[in-house]
C-alpha cells in the first residue's frame, strides 16, 4: 500500500511538470515562430519486494514519470505582414543569431535595424550571415531572395545563414523562441526558402493545448484523491492494527 502512495505521489509530480509545459505552450500561442514543447513520460514499477501477480497491484505500482520534453518541429502558418524586414522560412530551416555570447537558432524572423545599421531580432540580438558575422544593412529599400541573399539598390549586402537540423535532433529551448543545437547536429539548409514580408505563427494548436491542459488537470486531481485515500488507509493501519502487534 505504501508503494501505491509513492506511485501516486510520483505520478502527481509528473503531471504537475507536464502541466507547466502545457501552460507555457498556451502562453506562447501568439509568439512568432514558437515551437510547442511535448512532455515525454516513461513507465516505472515501484519495487515491493515480491512478485506483482494481481492486476490491480500491478496497475497501482506501475506509474509514469516525466523523462523530459521535446520540441514539436512542425511548421506554423505563414502570415503576410508587408514589412520588408519580416522574414519567414518555408521548410525546415532556422535563422542563426548571436545571443548570450553564443550562436542560437530561431524561426522568429521579426527583424529590425539597429542604430548602427545591423540586422537584429526584436530582442536586439544580431542576425548572422553566411560568414557567421552580424549583417550590416545599407540604406535604401531592402530585397531578400528565397535563398537569403540580401540586396539594396541592386548591390548584394550579404546572405543570411540558414541551417537545418540533422534528422533525429531535438533542439533545446533557450527562451524568446531561441534554440541551441550541437554543431554536429547542423547542416546547411537545402530545402528551405526565405519569404520576405511574412512571419510564421506559433505551431501550438490552441484547441488541442486547452484540451490537453484539462486532461492533465483531471489526471492530477485523480492522483491527488488516490494519495488522500492511501494516506487515510495508512493512518487507519497505524491507529488500529499496529498497537495489536
Amino acid at each position: 500500500m505504501d508503494s501505491g502512495y509513492y506511485a501516486a505521489c510520483a505520478g502527481l509530480r509528473a503531471q504537475t511538470q507536464a502541466l507547466e509545459l502545457i501552460a507555457s505552450n498556451v502562453a506562447n500561442i501568439s509568439t512568432t515562430g514558437f515551437r510547442g514543447q511535448q512532455p515525454m513520460f516513461r513507465s516505472m514499477l515501484a519495487s515491493t519486494g515480491y512478485q506483482l501477480t494481481d492486476p490491480l497491484n500491478q496497475a497501482i505500482n506501475d506509474f509514469g514519470v516525466l523523462e523530459g520534453s521535446r520540441a514539436d518541429l512542425s511548421a506554423g502558418n505563414l502570415e503576410r505582414t508587408g514589412n520588408s524586414l519580416d522574414l519567414a522560412i518555408e521548410g525546415n530551416g532556422f535563422f542563426a543569431i548571436q545571443a548570450h555570447g553564443k550562436t542560437l537558432y530561431t524561426r522568429n524572423g521579426n527583424f529590425q535595424v539597429s542604430s548602427k545599421g545591423q540586422l537584429t531580432t526584436a530582442a536586439g540580438d544580431f542576425v548572422l550571415g553566411e560568414d557567421k558575422k552580424p549583417i550590416s544593412l545599407p540604406s535604401g529599400e531592402i530585397s531578400i531572395s528565397p535563398d537569403g541573399t540580401i540586396s539594396a539598390k541592386g548591390a548584394v549586402a550579404g546572405k543570411l545563414q540558414i541551417i537545418e537540423l540533422v534528422p533525429g535532433t531535438t533542439p533545446i529551448a533557450e527562451g524568446n523562441s531561441y534554440y541551441s543545437v550541437p554543431a554536429t547536429a547542423l547542416r546547411p539548409a537545402t530545402d528551405s526558402n526565405v519569404r520576405q514580408g511574412m512571419l510564421e505563427s506559433s505551431n501550438v494548436n490552441s484547441v488541442k493545448a486547452v484540451v490537453d491542459m484539462i486532461a492533465v488537470q483531471r489526471h492530477a486531481e485523480m492522483l491527488e484523491r488516490a494519495m488522500t485515500a492511501f494516506s487515510s488507509n495508512l493512518d487507519h493501519i497505524a491507529a488500529n492494527d499496529l498497537p495489536k502487534v
